[in-house]
């Protein structure tokens, strides 16, 4: 059927299996939040939030950038400059996972529910901050950081400034990986007027920045840890993350980009995934003694 044929291509120009970068920062706010396992009700609603938040993202963006992917040789094959899906699919796509977020963040609590369009419209407008800033990836950190915070808002009703540590470690690990990505781009983007550390300061340097904020990252997280009280076994995690930034960090340099993918893909998933293990097994733990 057309229908699902489009369903099925506008999944895939999503990427929705990579909810795992922020999902998994998303459920450690929310199990800071209790102190352990939330109800699985709110956990179900988080999670529907979460990909449906991120799925809006993505199909927007795909739509506000499709004359820009179909001038780029690296993404001129995406399914709408390439003709596999309409620019007015991807829309109705866009406002039906809205609704879907919407519905979610009614079910959680009333302060959710108003804060949703906010949420939207911060993920919405990164689509458009290349264009004009070449601190776009500090945009796109902050659209999957609001993760934890929102889950924390779901569970309390309430904001604990603590847990806005934790939406700028996220905001600085995946501005961090997004100025790697970038690299790839830095001829064409330069070229067309686009914006990105790497088009407007070379790729060297872009490297450097992309160390470093990973880096502030870390520290980010090291502080979470003393902020909540958590134990060595949140600490191994940390340890583990920073093992993971570093190889990825190895495996690619300003003069060879080919391992890109695996750094950028998979690597930050295990990051993500390896990050919320360790701190939901101190948390239970302790909860346990």
């Amino acid at each position: 059927m057309p229908l699902l044929r489009s369903i099925g291509v506008t999944l895939e120009m999503i990427k929705w299996e990579h909810s795992v970068f922020a999902l998994p920062f998303a459920l450690t706010g929310a199990m800071l939040a209790a102190h352990g396992w939330p109800a699985w009700s709110k956990l179900l609603w988080i999670v529907v939030c979460m990909i449906a938040a991120r799925s809006a993202a993505m199909a927007f963006n795909r739509w506000a950038d499709a004359e820009l992917d179909a001038a780029n040789p690296r993404t001129r094959m995406r399914a709408i400059p390439a003709g596999h899906l309409t620019r007015g699919f991807a829309g109705g796509f866009t406002l039906v996972m809205s609704g879907l977020f919407i519905l979610g963040a009614a079910e959680l609590n009333r302060l959710t529910l108003l804060l949703s369009p906010v949420i939207l419209a911060v993920l919405f407008f990164y689509s458009y901050t290349k264009r004009f800033t070449r601190w776009s990836h500090l945009f796109l950190g902050l659209a999957l950081g609001l993760a934890p915070t929102g889950a924390w808002i779901a569970i309390r009703g309430s904001l604990d400034p603590r847990i806005l540590v934790l939406t700028a470690a996220v905001l600085f690990w995946v501005a961090g990986f997004d100025v790697l990505y970038a690299c790839q781009d830095e001829g064409h983007d330069r070229s067309t007027g686009l914006f990105s550390l790497p088009a407007t300061l070379g790729t060297d340097p872009a490297f450097r920045i992309a160390r470093a904020m990973h880096v502030i990252m870390l520290a980010l997280l090291v502080w979470l840890v003393f902020l909540f009280h958590l134990g060595p076994v949140a600490g191994a995690g940390i340890a583990a993350v920073a093992l993971l930034l570093l190889w990825e960090h190895l495996i690619v340099s300003p003069r060879d980009l080919t391992r890109l993918n695996a750094a950028f893909f998979t690597m930050n998933g295990v990051i993500s995934v390896i990050f919320f293990l360790f701190v939901a097994a101190d948390l239970l733990l302790r909860h346990r003694n």
